[in-house]
Formats: C-alpha cells, sequence, structure tokens
C-alpha cells in the first residue's frame, strides 16, 4: 500500500505542492527517504522513528521507503517531520488515507511526539488557500496560519492530539488570528538639536522612499536621525503588512502569528557578510536586505563593510529583488527597501576641523571615501553634510517641530503618490520609471534647463540624472505642486554630491 499526504517547499517566498509518498514493502526491515533531500530531511526518519516509539507504537518490520515527489526539487527543512510521519501512519492503516487528502501538512517533531514550530507556515497556509485545501500545523503557529484567508487549520500540539482529532475522538479548537502589534516608540525628531539641511533631506527621503547618504564627524547626529526615520514613515498597508511578513515566515522571526503595520528598520553590523546581508548560505534564507523589505536599511560606518558586500547590494537597490543561484535551486526574495547609510568624511573624521583633522587631510578623505564604489553611491538620491554639532547648539531648546509634525507631510506626499498608482503601478516615487516618470515626473521648460545645464556641468549618469527627477518629484509632492518647477530641481541637485577625489 503507498499512501499519500501532501506538504510544500519552499523556494524564496514560494512554497510549491510536495507528495509524501510513503510505500511497505516486505524485505529486510529499512527506513529509507529519497527525493534529493538534504541532511535536516534524511534525519527526518528518526525523529519519527522516536515520536512513534514515545506513543507505544514501532515501526512495522518491513521495507519502509519515503520518496518526496517531485524528485528534483530540493527539500530542505525540518517541516517534513509531520508529514513523513502521518504518512506512514496512514500505510500502517492507524490513520484514514483519505481523510488527509484534503490537507496540507507541515511541522518539525520532537522526540517525545510534540509538533515544533518550523519556518514558513504562512506561506504554507497561502498554498492551502490557493488550493483550496486545509493546512495541519504546529500548534504555536495557528495563530500565523490564520492570517491566510479562511483556510481551515489544525493547529497540533503533538501527534497523539493531531490523530484523536483525525480519528473524533477529541476534537482540537480553531486557533484564532494572530494579534497586530502595536508601533515600539520611536525617536522623536526633537531630539536633533541643529541639521535643519539634513532634516529636511530626511524629510524627502521618506516621502518618496529615496536612499540617502549622510556625511559628518562623530557626534553630529547622523545614527539619531536615522532612528528618526521610522517615527515619521507611513504605516503598512494590510497587503504590505502581510507582504513583509511572509519573508519573516521564511527567515522564522515571525513570532506568535504577531503581525506589524510599522515599517521594518533594519541595522547590521559593518562586519556582515554577504549572505546574511543578501541572502543564501547552506540552505537559503532572506538576508538583512529582504528583511527589510517595504522598510528601511540603515547600514553605518557605510565605508567599514567589506567592499564586495556592499556591491552586492547595487542588483536589489536597482531591481528591488535580490536572486541567489545555486547549482540545484535559484531563489528570488524581494528587497524593495530604502537605503540610509552614514559615514564619517575620513578615518579620523574631523576633515573640515583644522584643530581636529589629521595630518594626511584631504588625502585621507579621498582614500576613505573611496573604499564605497563610484556606482554604489550612483544609486543613493540624496546626499548631504551634517555638520558638527557645538555646546551652544545643544544648550537650545528642543525645536518646536518634531516627528508628529513631519509624518503629517510625508503622509499627504505618500497620498499624491498613491493617486497616482493606478497609471504609474508603483508605491513611491523613488519606484518612477519609463512614461510615468516623463508624465509625472518632467519639470517645467526653466527646470529642465537647469536640469540639463546642471547634469553637463556635474557629469551626472544617465541614472543620476533620473534618480533627480523623481526626487524633484517628491519635493513638489510636499509642496503640492502639480509640476516640478525649477525651484524644486534646484533643491533635488543641491542634494547631489560629489565626493572627493584624491
Amino acid at each position: 500500500m503507498v499512501a499519500l499526504v501532501r506538504t510544500v517547499a519552499y523556494l524564496g517566498l514560494e512554497a510549491r505542492s510536495v507528495e509524501v509518498q510513503c510505500s511497505l514493502a516486505p524485505g529486510l526491515p529499512n527506513f529509507n527517504i529519497v527525493g534529493l533531500a538534504d541532511k535536516a530531511v534524511g534525519e527526518s526518519k528518526e525523529r519519527v522513528r522516536a515520536a512513534l516509539a514515545s506513543m507505544g507504537l514501532a515501526l512495522p518490520p518491513k521495507r519502509i521507503t519515503i520518496n518526496l515527489s517531485p524528485a528534483d526539487l530540493p527539500k530542505e527543512g525540518s517541516h517534513y517531520d509531520l508529514p513523513v510521519a502521518l504518512a506512514v501512519l496512514a500505510a500502517m492503516g492507524i490513520t484514514d488515507a483519505e481523510q488527509l487528502e484534503d490537507w496540507v501538512v507541515v511541522g518539525e517533531l520532537a522526540l517525545d511526539g510534540r509538533v515544533a514550530p518550523s519556518p514558513g507556515v504562512l506561506l504554507a497556509a497561502l498554498h492551502a488557500s490557493e488550493a483550496e485545501k486545509g493546512l495541519i500545523c504546529p500548534a504555536a503557529q495557528g495563530a500565523e496560519a490564520k492570517w491566510a484567508s479562511d483556510v481551515p487549520v489544525l493547529a497540533a500540539p503533538d501527534l497523539v492530539s493531531l490523530l484523536n482529532h483525525l480519528k473524533g475522538t477529541a476534537q482540537l479548537a480553531e486557533p484564532d488570528r494572530g494579534l497586530v502589534e502595536e508601533p515600539a516608540p520611536f525617536t522623536d525628531l526633537k531630539q536633533v538639536k541643529g541639521q535643519e539641511t539634513a532634516k529636511r533631506a530626511l524629510e524627502i527621503a521618506a516621502a518618496g522612499g529615496h536612499n540617502l547618504l549622510m556625511v559628518g564627524p562623530p557626534g553630529a547626529g547622523k545614527s539619531l536621525m536615522a532612528s528618526c526615520l521610522p517615527g515619521i514613515l507611513p504605516e503598512l498597508t494590510p497587503a504590505e503588512a502581510l507582504e513583509v511578513s511572509m519573508v519573516q515566515s521564511v527567515a522564522g522571526i515571525l513570532e506568535e502569528g504577531r503581525i506589524s503595520r510599522a515599517r521594518p528598520f533594519r541595522a547590521p553590523h559593518h562586519s556582515a557578510s554577504m549572505a546574511a546581508l543578501t541572502g543564501g548560505g547552506l540552505r537559503v534564507k532572506p538576508g538583512e536586505v529582504s528583511l527589510a523589505h517595504l522598510g528601511v536599511l540603515f547600514l553605518d560606518e557605510l565605508p567599514e563593510f567589506q567592499r564586495a558586500v556592499l556591491d552586492s547590494l547595487r542588483q536589489p537597490l536597482e531591481t528591488n529583488k535580490v536572486d541567489v543561484a545555486r547549482a540545484n535551486a535559484h531563489v528570488t526574495f524581494p528587497a524593495n527597501v530604502q537605503l540610509i547609510a552614514a559615514m564619517n568624511p575620513c578615518r579620523c573624521g574631523h576633515l573640515g576641523d583644522p584643530a581636529l583633522a589629521c595630518s594626511r587631510a584631504p588625502k585621507c578623505a579621498a582614500d576613505y571615501q573611496s573604499k564605497v564604489s563610484g556606482p554604489m553611491l550612483d544609486r543613493i538620491d540624496l546626499h548631504v553634510e551634517a555638520d558638527p554639532v557645538s555646546a551652544a547648539d545643544l544648550a537650545l531648546p528642543p525645536p518646536a517641530e518634531g516627528s508628529a509634525e513631519v509624518a503629517a507631510r510625508v503622509a499627504a506626499a505618500r497620498q499624491r503618490q498613491t493617486a497616482r498608482k493606478d497609471e504609474t503601478g508603483v508605491r513611491t516615487n523613488a519606484e518612477l520609471q519609463g512614461d510615468a516618470l516623463d508624465r509625472f515626473a518632467a519639470p517645467d521648460e526653466d527646470g529642465r534647463a537647469l536640469l540639463l545645464q546642471a547634469a553637463t556641468a556635474m557629469r551626472l549618469s544617465a541614472r543620476a540624472y533620473t534618480r533627480m527627477l523623481r526626487v524633484a518629484r517628491t519635493i513638489a509632492d510636499l509642496a503640492g505642486a502639480e509640476q516640478v518647477g525649477r525651484i524644486h530641481v534646484a533643491e533635488a541637485l543641491s542634494y547631489r554630491r560629489q565626493p572627493p577625489r584624491a
């Protein structure tokens, strides 16, 4: 007899259907798992054997073969434990094989029969909903699975409870949908003394989803201003929150099914590897740039990152996705992020202060800033200088305008972009391109003349020229203007900084 149980394999944010086929045949007792399974899947047989033994069941003295079909699709992870156990029990006649046809099953088994959490349950639930099936998953992830439409969910705490439910002797309660998290407290812009130009650039970046680079000496408030950004960004829409939660589910960091409407804010250390930043590893997982999807990726001390690691971000910043290529699989993760970066002007950090600067200035600045490649800098829309903050500035009272006032202007600008979404097909001005860019970001005659003159003088690349149009469109949205004018182009150009060269 061959018993079938449905489960899924994860490729990026895609869940593909997998059939777990179990065959009991006469022969020497053996337990084999085939179908391009990795080490975690291969070890599943030992966890299944121990879980059944904890229930007082022994595997039959036969040749047990588990086939994971399709056989050419890589299978990774521990979520195959529960479907393998159910397939074996169905082949043994302990549970009804036909009853299992209506379910997609995921979950890891502990040695005592408990069903432990495994990453990707939300994706499995969405897949089950599309296939018009129910989902059997760990009890700890029932709240997460319930976010997927109205899919029937069996959240099992252990294998015994699941079998009793399937036999009708004891019913498992339907789990409730997870909670929506309250946003965490954020840093208010009132804490930033001075830095009016940098705060204006931060507002423009938030309004249009633009990338921003802040350059200034130590203690100028660059990291403080970056920490204020979540407080002025609009909340995620329900569809966006579900999209972000899918990435978190695959990464295994979606706790207790709680979904947040706050935009992700990720700040990896400069020692992060390429796999940690862009994704990959032995078992492919999303990196920091994907965990920041639809949110902010903050890179402090930008030149201290390995150059190869930084350059690996060039493709995601252009295409809004990460492609991780492997010999046996090609995985894609979303990476629509807003990059906020901060750096010192030179290694000592005091380039502009003759009393503190080192003896190698200004060559030290060129050497230090050249650690960041030109193509990488070309993908950053706004470049702003953060001036040193004096003791007199710190003694001043807090500014009258804080995050609430700035957030209101940002929300109004985002609403104008949302109103154009049906015609542009994009969420923010930072994504405008093609005909939509020509239609909505084309400046008037004076603005076009200024932009052409500046592009020639500053030797702007085609990419930089396009990004200046996008920034000018955002500045016009903040001002409530229908068309991009000369004043908007002039301000956009003021944020285009040329790095020093030796």
